[in-house]
């Protein structure tokens, strides 16, 4: 069932928000400074091309402060934008009924695109 669920992710919106994830990791890993903002936004990416069977936690050895200062630069630099990708798919996708399910994933994935650091996927 997860290997369905992924499938229809990836049709309806899951792709567009993972290239737009890629991109933005490329982006900020042109530059030394912005490089661990790009491994962020590309360990995201990945969990965005394949959410279904996977699930994000607190990192265990949370590093505190050095996390917070990250996340309030990350928001600047990108993750107001691809925050407001996941809701304007999220909208779209809760329209239908069939769509609730993937729109409530791209809700909680708005989230997480505010303040990745801090968080890891592990296999749910």
């Amino acid at each position: 069932m997860k290997i369905i669920g992924n499938i229809i992710w990836l049709i309806f919106g899951g792709l567009e928000t993972a290239i737009e994830y890629f991109v933005s990791s490329i982006g900020m890993m042109i530059t030394i400074i912005g490089i661990p903002f790009g491994i962020a936004s590309l360990r995201i990416g990945l969990y965005v091309l394949w959410p279904f069977g996977q699930k994000v936690i607190d990192r265990p050895n949370h590093h505190g402060c050095l996390d917070s200062i990250m996340n309030i630069i990350w928001f600047f630099i990108g993750g107001v934008w691809i925050w407001l990708t996941h809701l304007l798919f999220g909208t779209l996708l809760c329209i239908t009924i069939i769509g609730i399910p993937f729109g409530k994933k791209q809700f909680h994935l708005a989230g997480l695109a505010l303040t990745p650091f801090g968080k890891q996927v592990v296999p749910a």
